[in-house]
């Protein structure tokens, strides 16, 4: 039932994901639907109350469940908390803390300090999400690179999505937010993604439906680059046929 209720979470706030994961096996899904609660729960955080230590309070409230999750102890009474702990290994609940960390930049109005500063955002709460993931599915240590390089690009895809909502609740998203420092942007999530697609087959069959919900990566990434207006406009959405088209072939293959 605690399964069931992180699969209706990401139901209701993370469609995408829930997809992905109503793709993937039975198995899979008792470790992607509270992983994914998980994330969603932490990434609406920041915005949930107008004052910033609220949000900081709701995340410290995540961190401290990881830190009780690495260190053994018994889940808290919450519904996607008892589901994270099982699906999740202790070793990887820091990756998880790293991940909630990086969240506090959507609590403030602060811009990315550079483009170092960005990528390690993206690297934490894309490449640890996907990581944690890929870990709790199965997949060795020598998977990481592989699996780190796809997600910085869906990482990168999801944000530039976002772009129109962060502008309007004030952020600042990007670091260069000129098209054409949106297209550069763009290729450079597109080759590290390319990069790790290249090497996916080092990713166990068992661990590949985590990245099942990377799956609309490639077709945002070269919208942007095609036309990086189209990133402030809010027009990066493929049809709907093409979308889900594309997750059937990757559920069928297992291969992005």
């Amino acid at each position: 039932m605690s399964v069931n209720a992180c699969a209706e979470l990401v139901e209701r706030g993370d469609p995408d994901r829930f997809l992905a994961a109503m793709a993937a096996p039975p198995a899979a899904r008792a470790v992607l639907f509270p992983l994914y609660a998980f994330n969603l729960e932490v990434a609406r955080a920041p915005w949930v109350a107008s004052e910033p230590m609220i949000a900081e309070m709701r995340l410290q409230f995540w961190r401290d469940v990881t830190e009780e999750i690495g260190q053994g102890k018994p889940p808290r009474a919450h519904e996607v908390v008892a589901p994270l702990a099982d699906a999740v290994p202790a070793g990887a609940a820091q990756l998880l803390d790293g991940l909630i960390a990086a969240r506090r930049w959507d609590v403030y109005r602060d811009p990315f300090e550079d483009a170092a500063h960005f990528e390690a955002y993206i690297d934490a709460t894309s490449g640890h999400l996907v990581w944690v993931g890929a870990l709790a599915l199965g997949a060795p240590d020598m998977a990481e690179p592989v699996v780190r390089d796809l997600a910085f690009g869906a990482g990168v895809a999801g944000l530039l999505r976002a772009v129109p909502e962060l502008e309007a609740r004030g952020r600042v998203p990007l670091v260069d937010g000129r098209p054409e420092g949106v297209r550069s942007l763009a290729q450079a999530g597109l080759a590290r993604f390319r990069n790790g697609l290249a090497g996916q087959g080092a990713v166990p069959k068992v661990a590949r439906p985590v990245l099942f919900a990377l799956w609309r990566t490639e077709a945002t990434l070269r919208a942007a680059i095609s036309d990086p207006t189209r990133v402030a406009d809010g027009q990066l959405d493929e049809s709907e046929f093409a979308r889900r088209g594309r997750l059937l072939r990757v559920s069928l293959t297992g291969r992005l």
